[in-house]
């Protein structure tokens, strides 16, 4: 997917669409020349002409908006350059949404952005962000490098979540809690999912796999470091009882199978020529 119409319906009903990016794995070439693997990264200086009564995002802080020239519906929003990084973290989100605010005790801006209406619903999200930057930063022992963290809920997002570097989209189940309705085991799961993501902006989005071989390791790393997390977070949740029935059990039946085989296979490509016997088979 490169980027997608996300569609939302309003308390009263009405319909509104946004724009969202998703380049992981290999969509950022679809959106801007460049060499779209993610051991080669570079800085990105992002402008963004939008509607003037729509919300903006990219990965960095907004540094200058101004009317667009050639049309007094829109503007121009400026993004400060990002950090040295890969093509597949790259981010926008175009659309109509509410937010909550705070700051975490290192003094970085956390937003929680949701479907207009819903801004309530974002406010757990948002005490589980402002908690996580600081235990990840203590025990990394590197501070977050950017100014800002947005997490975002899209209406129709179709991975759980996306660790977009500054800007992280989630599935409205992975981010959303209605404070008067949702459940204890929903609490939790937001919490998880937002610690996992969190950790990506250290492990895999600061220091990033050389290819796409390694992506178990990335992902391996943030589903344990989660737990770790929301313990921190949360230790009235006792989390890691649950670690042990949801991902290690599941993991041992997995490994115990006839057809079980190691994270990484190495293998040997053979080209074909003329449409029937690999190079060495004609060579005989």
């Amino acid at each position: 997917m490169l980027i997608s119409r996300s569609k939302n319906t309003t308390p009263s009903g009405e319909v509104r669409y946004a724009a969202v990016t998703q380049f992981e794995a290999t969509d950022a070439r679809r959106a801007f020349p460049c060499w779209d693997e993610p051991a080669i990264k570079a800085t990105f200086d992002i402008s963004l002409v939008v509607p003037k009564d729509r919300v903006a995002l990219s990965n960095m802080n907004v540094i200058d908006r101004k009317p667009y020239p050639d049309d007094e519906n829109l503007v121009e929003v400026k993004f400060a350059r990002t950090p040295v990084m890969s093509t597949y973290l790259v981010a926008f989100v175009v659309g109509e949404y509410d937010f909550v605010e705070t700051r975490s005790k290192d003094g970085v801006c956390v937003r929680v952005y949701t479907p207009v209406g819903k801004a309530e619903q974002g406010k757990f999200a948002l005490e589980v962000a402002a908690k996580t930057l600081p235990f990840y930063k203590d025990y990394f022992n590197v501070p977050y490098p950017l100014p800002k963290i947005d997490l975002i809920a899209i209406a129709d997002f179709a991975a759980g979540a996306m660790e977009n570097w500054g800007l992280v989209t989630y599935r409205e189940t992975a981010l959303l809690i209605d404070p008067k309705n949702s459940c204890s085991s929903s609490r939790q799961w937001v919490a998880l999912v937002v610690g996992h993501e969190l950790a990506h902006q250290w492990f895999g989005n600061l220091v990033t796999m050389e290819w796409w071989t390694h992506l178990w390791l990335n992902e391996g790393f943030a589903s344990w470091i989660e737990y770790l997390c929301v313990d921190h977070c949360f230790p009235e949740y006792d989390i890691w009882t649950q670690f042990v029935s949801a991902d290690y059990t599941r993991a041992q039946e997995l490994d115990a199978l006839d057809n079980s085989h190691p994270i990484e296979v190495s293998y040997t490509f053979q080209p074909l020529a003329y449409g029937c016997f690999p190079f060495s088979e004609m060579n005989n």
